[in-house]
């Protein structure tokens, strides 16, 4: 029996919904939303160069766009300004996965698109400053919009679906566009770019960066994972099919719940993002091609991604981040009250979410927004300070270093956006905050 089907049949503990605080971006897909990052941004022409040479490896791209319709024109994409608002997916589906998912009870489990077993949306800021990735939980129960299907039908909408059945709703072409409507419709945001991948790209991925090293509070064992989980406590490095593992659990941290899962993996992104910008390999040329046809190799890309001018716009877009203006975060969701197994959108947090997400302002989560599976490293360095943001230093005279000297027809600085503080119910946190995670 597969993890979340345990769940269902599992009495007790309520696993979706929040429970009592003890503590303080699937893993394919954050990694996928890290590996476009790093892929991409060692520099514009790396860029260039890496995206013209492993999109032939890529599958097969599927419109977002509605068969009869036109999308919205893309927004063209500089150094200086444009949003962006890109969806990615990890579909659960066992076919053509390899050992460890063809025995018949995987292959009845999930075939074909499969269903978004993960949903994230990478946003980043008009002015580049400030990127969210969100996580949406598996069992958000929210309205659907009506999708067109591989057959060239209409799947009708629907007032109240779980989340991860909009997948399949629209099949291989249009699931996709089917997911990023519903999610589009929830937050109100223009979504151009998407991109899905399966669990075979996880183990692809993992091995890819070298491994992971994650801080573990407490030992993680889970037996409901492909491969079984027994991690000691202390720093691991993971790979391969056991970061894969690490990153599906759900009985093995936090309180059991999807919910604690997402957490975990929040964990994991923000050593990997660390990880990736300690290292270099950002600015190592081998580096970034190498991730860059592991990514695209084993992705399905909305058309709207098969240009190498656009992955290398989003470069740009995406350069000017810091780990501190990385924000990993979990939607806003309560209880389900229909049923205990399911969650729904937090209205009144979601509302204000979306209003900070449409107005490009930086995410604030609250002091105590950790989520279920992670605790601070009591070990982890303090973070250096950022660089302060009232305005540029004063020009100094070339000859006498003078402050006082700067010419009157400086520029003055832009002024940021007002930061907005998010309550203490959406859980998450940013790269550069160093966390372990911790079963309860």
């Amino acid at each position: 029996m597969s993890d979340d089907r345990a769940a269902e049949s599992t009495g007790g503990v309520a696993r979706h919904g929040r429970l009592k605080r003890r503590g303080p971006a699937g893993f394919v897909v954050r990694a996928l939303g890290a590996a476009l990052a790093v892929a991409l941004v060692s520099s514009t022409s790396v860029a260039a160069i890496a995206t013209w040479q492993v999109l032939g490896a890529a599958g097969p791209t599927v419109s977002l766009a509605v068969p009869g319709t036109t999308a919205d024109p893309v927004p063209e994409l500089t150094a200086q300004s444009g949003e962006v608002n890109m969806l990615l997916v990890a579909t659960d589906t066992r076919q053509d996965q390899g050992a460890g998912f063809d025995d018949p009870a995987n292959q009845a489990a999930s075939l074909g698109v499969g269903n978004n077993d993960t949903t994230v949306l990478v946003h980043i800021s008009e002015d580049h400053t400030n990127m969210a990735v969100i996580s949406f939980p598996r069992d958000l129960m929210l309205p659907v919009p009506a999708c067109t299907n591989d057959a060239g039908e209409t799947t009708p909408a629907s007032s109240k679906a779980m989340l991860n059945t909009v997948l399949a709703r629209g099949g291989e072409q249009y699931g996709l566009a089917c997911v990023a409507s519903t999610i589009s419709q929830l937050t109100g945001l223009q979504i151009d770019y998407a991109g899905s991948i399966a669990f075979g790209g996880v183990v692809s991925m993992a091995d890819a960066v070298g491994g992971v090293e994650v801080c573990l509070a407490t030992p993680i064992k889970d037996n409901d994972v492909t491969p079984a989980l027994d991690l000691s406590a202390g720093t691991q490095t993971l790979t391969g099919a056991e970061a894969g593992a690490f990153l599906r659990s759900r009985h093995g941290v936090g309180d059991a719940s999807d919910l604690g899962r997402i957490s975990n993996q929040q964990t994991f992104m923000s050593a990997l993002a660390r990880q990736v910008v300690s290292a270099g390999t950002l600015t190592d040329p081998t580096k970034v091609l190498r991730l860059a046809r592991t990514a695209f190799g084993a992705m399905t890309l909305s058309d709207t991604l098969s240009s190498p001018t656009t992955l290398a716009q989003i470069a740009i877009a995406v350069n000017t981040v810091g780990l501190s203006d990385m924000v990993f975060l979990q939607y806003p969701v309560a209880d389900d009250p229909a049923n205990r197994n399911r969650v729904v959108v937090d209205g009144t947090a979601a509302e204000l979410l979306n209003a900070t997400l449409q107005a490009n302002q930086p995410i604030v989560l609250a002091e105590d927004s950790l989520g279920r599976s992670a605790i601070v490293d009591p070990n982890a360095p303090t973070p250096t300070p950022a660089p302060s943001q009232d305005g540029p230093a004063p020009e100094q005279d070339p000859a006498t270093g003078d402050p006082s000297a700067s010419p009157d027809t400086a520029s003055p600085a832009a002024p940021a956006p007002s930061a907005v503080p998010l309550p203490s119910s959406v859980s998450g946190q940013s790269a550069d905050q160093v966390t372990c995670a911790v079963k309860k």
